[in-house]
């Protein structure tokens, strides 16, 4: 479910990284399309990075379906849970 380039969310990661596992998990769990971009291990050779979120630090999140590009593993986890999680079902149940 995530290498192929038709998924609205693309995932800057970083081998190993335990932040960028916790992403991956949530956005297994919810089962959303994702393509993944593994990073250059080096942080001063994240180029790519740099250029799509202003940072050299992964994770990083872009989600086509909303606009957003979102850094730091706690603050995606945040935005999955409350775009696409129990969090969004709460919101989107009104006032019943």
């Amino acid at each position: 479910m995530n290498d192929t380039d038709d998924r609205p969310i693309t995932f800057y990661r970083l081998q190993g990284c335990p932040f960028c596992e916790r992403v991956a998990r949530l956005l297994e769990e919810y089962e959303l399309g994702y393509r993944s971009r593994f990073v250059e291990p080096m942080h001063s050779e994240r180029d790519v990075v740099k250029r799509v979120a202003g940072v050299r630090t992964v994770p990083v999140v872009v989600d086509e379906n909303t606009g957003v590009t979102m850094a730091e593993s706690a603050n995606i986890v945040d935005y999955l849970e409350s775009t696409y999680g129990e969090g969004a079902a709460a919101t989107a149940g009104g006032d019943d």
